[in-house]
């Protein structure tokens, strides 16, 4: 194997390996020697790749080992992650739950500045995207069971591995020369009926090879998670907001709104809705065979489209009846890590790995909100009495409402794959007297996604087919399109698709429609993905021991580039261009950039072992990339770590970081869409800003205008090929503690501060009606360009938007972590905390208006506290754990300046969750280890008004798994 220098060996660390460490443990600074002189050996953990202890960094790190992530009894990584305090919940598999682009996707959120701002490497090195049009990758294909740790970086890491890195780094470090064979199988499931069914097998198998010169691994892991509805959660009971009528006004004191159960729509079900908006012949729904009756009326009023049942309603539409909280995810993941030592000085390594997942995702199925025509006077599969009492109501033609329930649910039915490689080699060479370390490496990626919404509606087809007829050479029903007897003058047929084989439908009542008909009005849509990642590079490191050295050491130096080229292509079926689903006429998209990077990163140990400076260290690192796209971007960083004494040491970072914009940002076709808008000018969002009343009137709104808002628009937006890379500040200043009285005690605590300006951001459409109306002084011509109304009924019917360098984020906050042991009992007992306070976190939307700021903090999913606190007792073979996590109290208005009030809604807030986990390992010998454990213990849940994906909405489950070691 490789004779090294202590440098050597220090360096090669740093590039590839890091420091063992779990939740929030210190990592060992030094080997302790038998000999006075024996070598001090360095190790490394992710935010340099020069190796330095974990608490020598400048920058704060937070690692989680692979024994901790056992405990969560999850296959999810994403999930895992977010359970930490400085990671979001944003992305992950049950956040993604309504997208069908990132249908079974999970991902890191650091800092909450979006899963796009924070940089995921595994072993230090990219990895492929699994989302189109961007650069987020999908932690579930990362086995959590192949994971050695994994560690979180906050502070100028942009400067040490490039874009993406604007809030930080996840790098996840994997198994490697494993020597032997491992069988590990878990299972879980809830203990209060909310199935969450979910199984994992993994298998491990590695040998060295000609005497220990190198090593290959074999890896196989299976995983299977059960879909989970909402109408399966407990706590939900189709919760909503109804006017207060005790309500006086503003600033009275008084609740403008209630939270009450059972918010439903009485004007759409899945066996239809006659007069959905009301009629002279009142509003009539159907029994399951078709039969009529008046629908139930609401008490309260939510909105236009939806009122409070406080008895229930039958034949009302219930929004969680449709809703995923956790998609059906079935996972085959196998791969191979290989190396070998070529010479004493040369090492080939590489590794490869093939992902497949199967993912199914329900969403609300196809549905027409009262643009359905029904003829009454010859419909033939009207009610006769319905057609007398409509007739005799004036109405020859009626709207009707429906869901299409009987065409099978809208639901995803995705396919994915990644392949991963990475090959190169390392080594180490001497020159004169001075030693280097180098590697150049090779990574190859590749996703490919099938996304299939399936039974979506042709809505020509379904207007051919509604629009029916007696035959009157038949007697049977048919379309009008096919009796010309009955199509009178100037007749077109309705039909987009196949129109001469148009059957009726029978929209009354729920799968009364013949199969014929159902195959005529739907279809499948298909999307394939295909992404593709290159990336090449070199590294090469060394020190100034030979030529000069400084108080404290030589000084360490790593110079490096790389290339990488990210292609991502989206193609459509036809159908779906051509506009004939209720899927926008989505056009085929691909986009491409290159980029060519160069960097450098020194240490410098200013002085060591003086009387009141037992060590004084700076480093820097500087990055500079040329992107095809958006032009030439630098990044750099400063740090600063300084110890008094042995127990107390002072760090701290400054540094500027950039994100280009993706591929989806930069080069997505122009494509139409559909959005959901609160119109700002409703009479209950009017008083939201003080300019918006003056402003509506400016447009012509009508006073105590009510918009028709809980249906979709029409969007039009597209990507922006003049996107320049958006740019970060970033400060971090901490101190590290660990008191000599206090023997195994490690405290850390550190600010945070990052400040992003020209962020990428999609200007939503919901912004751009909003700023419409908000800007000081009359409307913004510029946004009321981009938003079309009615003019008759002044509702918003289309928004046009895009991506712009716009906005501004700001966030600062605290973080803690801490850490101790000692002998208790027979036992050792560990503890574990992990806190961040956070002090702010704003967003603007568009950065040249300040006053028109977005703040986050303190509101439903950015509590102002979170903490997670591990105990772990070890006894012989018995290992006990117990974890408490806390979240804060959170509001579920807008705190922002002349955003929301308390007096806005009732309960107005999330009170604080503080959940339990117990678990366990015990050892039956060297070979089979048992794990089980409790997830919240004591079943504690969030109110039914909340599913943000912060809290655990399950409740009480449980895990088993087993360990076979060989």
């Amino acid at each position: 194997m490789f004779v090294k220098s202590s440098l050597a060996k220090s360096v090669r660390l740093a590039v590839v390996f890091g420091a063992a460490a779990s939740l929030a443990q210190p990592a060992v600074a030094a080997e302790e020697g038998n000999d006075e002189g024996s070598e001090i050996e360095k190790i490394t953990v992710t935010g340099s790749r020069i190796a330095r202890p974990e608490f020598t960094q400048p920058a704060p790190i937070v690692s989680i080992g692979s024994d901790e992530i056992a405990k969560f009894g999850n296959v999810d990584l994403g999930s895992i992650l977010a359970e930490l305090p400085a990671v979001g919940a944003t992305d992950t598999i049950i956040g993604n739950n309504n997208s069908n682009a990132l249908a079974g996707i999970s991902s890191a959120d650091l800092r909450r500045l979006g899963a796009n701002r924070t940089l995921v490497l595994v072993n230090g090195k990219r990895h492929v995207a699994g989302a189109p049009g961007s650069a987020q990758v999908d932690l579930t294909t990362i086995p959590a069971s192949l994971i050695e740790r994994v560690e979180v970086v906050t502070g100028g890491a942009s400067a040490i591995y490039g874009s993406d890195a604007v809030s930080g780094v996840v790098n996840i470090i994997l198994k490697d020369n494993f020597e032997g064979f491992e069988l590990d199988v878990g299972y879980g499931n809830s203990m209060e009926g909310v199935d969450t069914e979910g199984h994992v097998i993994s298998l491990l198998g590695g040998a060295d090879l000609s005497d220990g010169r190198g090593n290959v691994t074999f890896f196989a892991n299976y995983d299977r998670t059960k879909e989970v509805m909402s109408t399966q959660l407990r706590q939900l009971d189709g919760w909503g907001t109804v006017g207060n009528p005790d309500n006086t006004g503003e600033e009275d004191g008084i609740p403008d709104r209630l939270r009450v159960p059972r918010v439903y729509s009485e004007m759409i079900n899945d066996t239809g809705v006659i007069n959905p908006f009301g009629g002279d012949a009142g509003r009539w729904t159907f029994d399951q065979n078709g039969n009529p009756m008046l629908q139930t009326e609401r008490d309260l009023s939510n909105s236009f489209a939806f009122g409070n049942f406080p008895n229930g309603c039958d034949t009302c539409f219930n929004p969680e009846e449709y809703e995923n909280y956790i998609p059906g995810v079935e996972r085959i993941t196998v791969g191979s890590t290989f190396n070998y030592d070529l010479t004493d000085n040369v090492q080939f390594f590489s590794d490869f790995k093939y992902v497949s997942s199967e993912i199914k995702q329900q969403f609300q199925p196809s549905f027409r909100f009262g643009n359905i025509t029904i003829d009454v006077e010859d419909n033939p599969f009207l009610d006769e009495g319905l057609r007398t009492t409509l007739l005799d109501a004036g109405q020859t033609s009626v709207s009707m409402a429906k869901f299409f329930d009987e065409l099978g649910n809208r639901s995803a039915d995705n396919q994915r794959d990644l392949f991963r490689f990475v090959g190169g080699f390392k080594g180490d060479f001497t020159l004169s007297q001075t030693d280097f370390n180098w590697e150049v490496f090779y990574v190859w990626g590749e996703t490919r996604n099938e996304r299939k919404t399936l039974n979506d509606l042709i809505p020509d087809n379904l207007v051919a087919a509604i629009d029916s007829v007696i035959d009157p050479e038949t007697g049977e029903a048919a379309c009008r399109s096919q009796v010309p007897s009955e199509q009178g003058e100037g007749y077109q047929d309705p039909a987009s698709v196949n129109g001469d084989q148009c059957v009726a439908y029978n929209p009354f009542g729920f799968g009364q429609a013949s199969e014929a008909a159902r195959d005529f009005v739907s279809a499948d849509v298909t999307r394939n993905d295909k992404i593709t990642q290159q990336v090449m590079g070199a590294t090469l490191a060394t020190d100034s021991s030979e030529l000069f050295e400084l108080p404290g050491g030589p000084v360490d130096v790593v110079v490096g580039w790389e290339y990488r080229e990210e292609t991502s292509e989206t193609t459509t079926d036809e159908f779906t261009k051509a506009g004939f689903l209720t899927n926008a006429a989505t056009p085929d998209s691909y986009g491409e950039y290159d980029v060519t990077e160069y960097f450098i990163e020194v240490n410098l140990p200013i002085i060591q072992g003086m009387t009141g400076i037992e060590e004084l260290t700076l480093d820097a690192a500087f990055r500079g990339a040329d992107y095809s796209h958006a032009g030439n971007a630098d990044a750099w960083k400063v740090g600063a770590f300084y110890s008094p004494f042995d127990g107390l040491s002072f760090r701290g970072t400054i540094g500027e970081a950039v994100r280009a914009p993706n591929v989806g940002e930069a080069f997505d076709p122009l494509s139409p869409g559909f959005a959901r808008v609160s119109d700002p000018c409703d009479a209950d969002n009017i008083s939201d800003d003080p300019d918006r009343a003056a402003n509506c009137a400016a447009l012509g709104m009508p006073p105590g205008f009510e918009a028709n808002d809980n249906v979709s628009v029409d969007l039009l937006s597209g990507g922006n090929p003049n996107l320049e890379s958006e740019t970060s500040k970033s400060k971090t200043a901490g101190i590290v503690w660990s008191p000599n009285f206090i023997e195994n005690l490690s405290i850390t605590v550190d600010y945070y501060d990052i400040e992003i300006e020209d962020a990428i951001i999609f200007v939503a459409a919901q912004d751009v009606a909003d700023n419409c109306v908000d800007a000081t002084g009359g409307p913004d011509a510029n946004f009321c360009s981009q938003v079309d109304r009615d003019p008759n009924t002044f509702d918003i019917t289309l928004v046009r938007s895009g991506y712009l360098n716009a906005a501004a984020y700001n966030t600062r906050g605290i973080e803690l972590q801490a850490s101790y042991s000692m002998d208790l009992g027979p036992g050792e007992l560990d503890l574990n905390l992990v806190g961040n306070q956070l002090l702010e976190l704003e967003q603007f939307e568009f950065q040249d208006r300040p006053d028109e700021v977005n703040d986050e903090k303190g509101e439903v999913g950015d509590p102002e506290l979170q903490f997670r606190l591990s105990a772990n007792y070890r006894w012989d073979d018995m290992t006990v754990n117990w974890v408490t996590r806390f979240i804060d109290n959170s509001v579920t208005y807008d705190v922002s300046p002349n955003g929301g009030s308390p007096e806005d809604v009732s309960p107005h807030y999330v009170p604080t969750i503080v959940t339990h986990d117990l678990g366990g390992t015990y050892n039956f010998n060297d070979t089979v280890q048992l794990r089980a454990g409790i997830r919240n213990l004591f079943d504690k849940l969030p109110p039914g008004y909340t599913v943000n994906p912060i809290y655990d909405l399950v409740g009480r489950r449980y895990y088993v798994g087993v360990n076979v070691r060989l």
